[in-house]
């Protein structure tokens, strides 16, 4: 793309800016994919402490709750399907079977080594993150996005669609 004054840029389909991968399409999976890797070099970084048989399981919780954010860091504004949330889902229980030195085929439920570690379901956390941010947006005064919710269109109104389709990103 020619910019003018001989300078050119080049168009990419990602682009990774302060952290966070932004793509051509509307969706979020390069985002997510490059926070799951950004969650498992933490964890990396912290496993002597995270697997270590002295430290209780509760210090170990708190101490993943640093990977976790990691994690989820910019996921307030994520447009999020089924898919995504099933891949923070594994990454995060994967990590979780590891500080408890449990193996996949012990066959115990995930709910169960959450409640050991003192974790909540990282797709509950996504969720309060999301509701987070929107409970802001809702309490800033001069704020265009709220603005946009609460514009009326004269006319007639169409059948149904764009109820559900706003319902669906908020």
């Amino acid at each position: 793309m020619d910019i003018g004054a001989s300078e050119k840029l080049e168009l990419v389909d990602h682009f990774c800016y302060l952290g966070d991968m932004l793509s051509v399409d509307e969706d979020a999976d390069a985002a997510v994919e490059a926070r799951i890797r950004t969650g498992w070099n933490k964890f990396r970084q912290l496993v002597p402490l995270l697997t270590n048989k002295d430290v209780s399981l509760i210090m170990r919780g708190r101490l993943y709750s640093s990977v976790r954010s990691s994690m989820l860091h910019g996921s307030e504004t994520w447009p999020v399907r089924k898919e995504m949330r099933w891949h923070l889902q594994r990454a995060e229980m994967r990590m979780v079977r590891w500080m408890c030195g449990i193996k996949l085929k012990d066959r115990f439920p995930s709910k169960e080594l959450r409640e050991r570690l003192g974790i909540d379901d990282i797709a509950l956390v996504l969720q309060q993150n999301r509701l987070r941010l929107y409970g802001h947006v809702l309490r800033k005064d001069d704020d265009w996005v709220k603005k946009c919710m609460e514009y009326e269109v004269e006319g007639p109104r169409p059948r149904g669609i764009m109820i559900i389709i706003i319902k669906r990103f908020v």
